[in-house]
């Protein structure tokens, strides 16, 4: 019976434990991190203001829906009734008893 297989990331885990097993000189593994440091630094610097612009530009949208929401209101009800209030006049209208 075939053995189960490995994880990707615990090959890739073993093959790094391999490579520094294999280097003896503990400053360049120490340059190594620091590099690997700054680089993820960099990276979350640019994500984060990746997110920002996105987090202002989507929220400008969500103005501008709004506004454009208000304006149709106003404009498809008349005099700056809230639809809200015209169906409640139309449930008092509807409950009125006939003659």
């Amino acid at each position: 019976m075939a053995e189960a297989p490995e994880s990707l990331i615990l090959q890739l885990l073993r093959d790094m434990r391999a490579e520094m097993a294999t280097k003896n000189d503990l400053a360049e593994i120490a340059a190594e991190s620091r590099s690997l440091r700054a680089d993820v630094a960099s990276d979350l610097m640019s994500l984060d203001a990746k997110v920002d612009a996105t987090r202002k530009d989507l929220s400008e949208q969500i103005v501008g829906l709004r506004r454009a929401v208000i304006e149709y209101h106003t404009s498809a009800i008349g005099h700056g009734v809230l639809i809200s209030e015209l169906e409640a006049r139309l449930r008092r209208v509807e409950q009125h008893p006939q003659p």
